[in-house]
């Protein structure tokens, strides 16, 4: 049943990291983290084991939905490898910062992330394209920042990603296409980053590598990889404006359940 849970979610979060350029982990670390709390895992590391696992699952997600946006010529390579150098550096930071931070505030911190995510995605919310690309260090310094960031909640970044893009002037589609590529970068470093954290820890439960817990990362990953393109082909054909207000709702009621 558990392994199960694992694959839907997987479904899910393929669909969302091909559509809207996320990698599915403003659904996965919540579910993750009600998974690990009704399995008994010790309330100190769970939430870390949630957020590691997350990032891990989102390499399977993010090669699939990138493959599938590259084929539509959608994807700005060049300001994906500036963006990558300091997606590197940022996300290897930001795991080293939820490592110091205490499960339960590290819940609460993402409940106010998912929050406001949900009422930018939920009023589509955008900033207007008022600025150019920026040049290679301002590409990089960004990188930074959405790595560091992303790392902490679990996430690809594109809810960061997109608007950045967006308001450097780039089309959505391809603002949408570039930050799945940038979602790669981010989850390879932080995964590796909490591997290598909880690596030994007394706390973890069987099969975990540091701060994964691979039941769920093959499960999420079976099932990711495949839906993964089948959103990224939605991305190209359909609206998603009324799934974007779905998602919204969805993820108001995760922030406030780790709010309250």
């Amino acid at each position: 049943m558990e392994f199960l849970l694992y694959l839907v979610l997987g479904a899910c979060a393929g669909v969302l990291a091909g559509l809207f350029g996320v990698g599915g982990g403003m659904i996965i670390v919540p579910v993750l983290v009600f998974s690990f709390t009704a399995h008994g895992f010790d309330v100190g590391i769970l939430t870390h084991l949630a957020v590691g696992t997350s990032l891990a699952t989102i390499i399977f997600t993010s090669v699939n939905s990138v493959r599938e946006h590259h084929r539509k010529g959608a994807v700005r390579w060049p300001i994906f490898a500036w963006m990558a150098l300091g997606i590197l550096a940022g996300a290897g930071l930001g795991s080293l910062t939820a490592a110091t931070i205490q499960g339960p505030v590290l819940q609460k911190i993402i409940g106010v992330f998912a929050i406001l995510v949900a009422v930018q995605m939920g009023l589509d919310l955008k900033p207007k394209a008022s600025r150019g690309v920026p040049g290679k260090p301002g590409l990089t310094a960004a990188g930074v920042v959405i790595g560091w960031a992303s790392a902490i909640f679990g996430i690809g970044g594109g809810s960061l990603t997109v608007p950045f893009l967006v308001w450097r002037s780039l089309p959505i589609q391809q603002a949408v296409a570039t930050s799945s590529a940038c979602g790669l970068p981010i989850a390879a470093a932080g995964a590796l980053s909490f591997m290598a954290l909880g690596w030994n820890h007394e706390q973890l439960p069987p099969y975990s590598l540091g701060f994964v817990y691979l039941p769920a990362l093959v499960g999420i990953a079976v099932t990711s990889m495949f839906f993964a393109r089948f959103g990224a082909r939605l991305a190209h054909r359909l609206s998603p404006r009324l799934l974007k207000r779905l998602f919204a709702l969805l993820l108001v009621s995760v922030g406030l359940n780790f709010l309250i």
